[in-house]
């Protein structure tokens, strides 16, 4: 990745971090989202705090972690970030697996949840499995997808935004962005991973 498209990545999660942080801590569960979500959100508060702040943890550690010369500079660092990252994929995937199911708009939207929060969770097994088998291309590969995963906190969120901008119905496009928020960036960053195969390889 060139220096533009990481910076691109590292502001775009630290942004949508600041703002769920602040959602989510401050005001009352529910408010900022429609209100046909709020009653799902008010009846599973642990599931929905779960998925939240784990999430925005893994989101916000994500991109420092594909810095070359941070992770070699600050090898223990690293280290220690990949597991607190790992810890909250953990947590964010059980808990977006369970919430999947409540999840607004019917089965579009819950198997696309539900497919998400699996391939997030199997990718982060398949990246610490590869590090304690110290394969650690393959390591860089896992962690690579699941962090495209872990970014669809932020392509959902523009998504939401074209949506309305758009006009669209709410009920209408939003079941579509449960598969709209994650397949795109899963495509690119297998395209990205083959073009820079030296670095994460196969």
């Amino acid at each position: 990745m060139n220096k533009i498209f990481k910076f691109l990545i590292l502001s775009l999660s630290i942004s949508v971090t600041l703002y769920a942080l602040v959602v989510y801590s401050f005001l009352e569960l529910g408010v900022a989202v429609h209100p046909g979500m709020k009653s799902n959100f008010q009846a599973h508060p642990i599931g929905i705090y779960l998925h939240i702040f784990a999430s925005l943890i893994a989101l916000a550690i994500g991109p420092f972690q594909f810095y070359e010369k941070f992770r070699l500079n600050k090898i223990q660092v690293h280290r220690l970030l990949g597991k607190i990252y790992l810890i909250s994929v953990l947590v964010g995937g059980l808990s977006g697996l369970y919430m999947s199911q409540y999840s607004f708009g019917g089965m579009i939207s819950h198997s696309g949840f539900f497919t998400l929060a699996i391939l997030w969770l199997a990718t982060g097994y398949k990246a610490y499995h590869s590090i304690k088998n110290k394969n650690v291309q393959a390591h860089q590969y896992w962690m690579f997808i699941n962090f495209a995963l872990t970014f669809a906190a932020v392509t959902l969120r523009t998504g939401l935004g074209i949506g309305f901008a758009s006009g669209t119905p709410f009920e209408v496009f939003y079941p579509y962005l449960a598969w709209l928020c994650w397949v795109p960036n899963l495509l690119v960053a297998l395209v990205i991973i083959r073009k820079d195969a030296t670095t994460l390889t196969h």
